[in-house]
């Protein structure tokens, strides 16, 4: 009995100490429990863990493949393609992945403010807060890229920045990776004085489905500066295709029909 119990005391100490002999569990079959760890919970929160791993960026089509090639070779890409074709992910992931890699400084990422059909009124805070409904895509892809700590810490240092399409008018974007979302909902004269924003070592991304715009008809200009700017070498004009989407199956089904 008194052998017994010293064993167990000196189970006792080794839990309380937080050490652990992997003898004990070859030579005794029962189940013991973990020892605690100072400030660990069962319930993390992912605003605040750090990922531990990265999602490798590969194509998953032959217009993926195509958009991805274009990316690291032209510095104005305009990816068109019906919804779930990777267009908004890709062009984030190369963006991060252009930022670690230290090849850009910053990322700028600018979407148009338009609701889909509806009106949801007036936002509170301050302009990134009344963005943040319209940005949320991109924050998705941005949190699937980096954890949300890290992208809270890149926004607050300035290498994340959100850039309001109706503030975008005189400026010059050098040493930055520049994603334009939903670009089906730009008009023309906001398409040219965003694609003239581009600086030195600088590469920018337009992204949208001219077929689902939410503008009246015929005010969206995405086709046609996509159609004029396919006759310049040095710009890139990826069209993906409903065999492209990566989404559930009865979405490209769906396009195919509506």
């Amino acid at each position: 009995m008194e052998a017994f119990m010293t064993k167990r005391s000196a189970i006792k100490h080794q839990v309380r100490e937080g050490v652990l002999d992997s003898r004990e569990f070859l030579q005794d079959a029962k189940v013991r429990r973990l020892p605690p760890r100072n400030g660990w919970s069962p319930y993390p929160s992912n605003d605040e863990r750090d990922q531990g791993y990265l999602k490798t960026l590969k194509p998953k089509s032959d217009g993926q493949a195509e958009l991805m090639a274009a990316v690291d070779h032209a510095n104005l890409v305009l990816a068109l393609g019906p919804a779930g074709t990777g267009k908004t992910y890709l062009a984030v992931a190369k963006a991060v992945e252009a930022l670690e890699a230290g090849k850009v400084g910053r990322i700028v990422l600018s979407r148009p403010a338009v609701e889909a059909g509806e009106s949801i009124g007036f936002l509170p805070g301050d302009m990134e807060d009344k963005l943040a409904p319209y940005l949320r895509p991109l924050y998705d892809a941005l949190s699937d890229r980096l954890s949300m700590k890290r992208v809270k810490a890149l926004m607050a240092e300035g290498l994340i920045e959100i850039a309001p399409i109706g503030y975008m008018r005189g400026r010059t974007l050098n040493n930055a990776f520049i994603v334009v979302d939903e670009a089906q909902n730009c008009t023309y004269v906001q398409l040219k004085m965003l694609l003239t924003r581009l600086g030195w070592h600088s590469t920018m991304v337009v992204t949208g489905d001219p077929h689902q715009s939410d503008l009246l008809p015929g005010v969206s200009g995405l086709s046609d500066i996509a159609e004029r700017l396919e006759a310049v070498p040095e710009i890139a004009v990826v069209r993906l295709a409903e065999r492209d989407i990566v989404r559930h199956p009865l979405v490209a089904s769906m396009i195919g029909v509506l």
